[in-house]
């Protein structure tokens, strides 16, 4: 029942920034925790960020933090990742994804933690 649509996503020169955006469907996400993953070609799909729609904790994967900035408008049912400081080794395709009744202590990083995923959002940074 929920969709996820991500935007945002664009060719940027190194050392500068995007904001990629996350619209979801539906009125409220009580309890959800969304997600942002990203999968280089040829490579495994990787965590970066997931935030609760409750509370708006957020939690990073080591490789991001202090660059990336993830967010959340409940009103416009929408997730935003920041992008600063982009590396060339940050082209991938950026996906959202959302896990139904996100429990309290888990963080939700590895891929088969979450229900829902948008078709993703191509973020190619040149050098």
């Amino acid at each position: 029942q929920v969709q996820l649509e991500e935007s945002g996503g664009g060719l940027v020169q190194a050392g500068g920034s995007l904001r990629l955006s996350c619209a979801a469907s539906g009125r409220t996400f009580g309890g959800y925790g969304m997600g942002w993953f990203r999968q280089a070609p040829g490579k495994e799909r990787e965590f970066v960020a997931t935030i609760r729609w409750s509370g708006g904790s957020t939690y990073y994967a080591d490789s991001v933090k202090g660059r990336f900035t993830i967010s959340r408008d409940n009103a416009k049912n929408t997730v935003y990742l920041q992008l600063n400081s982009l590396k060339p080794e940050d082209t991938a395709v950026d996906y959202c994804a959302a896990k139904v009744f996100l429990r309290a202590g888990n963080r939700c990083s590895t891929s088969d933690c979450y229900d829902y995923w948008g078709q993703g959002t191509q973020v190619t940074v040149s050098s």
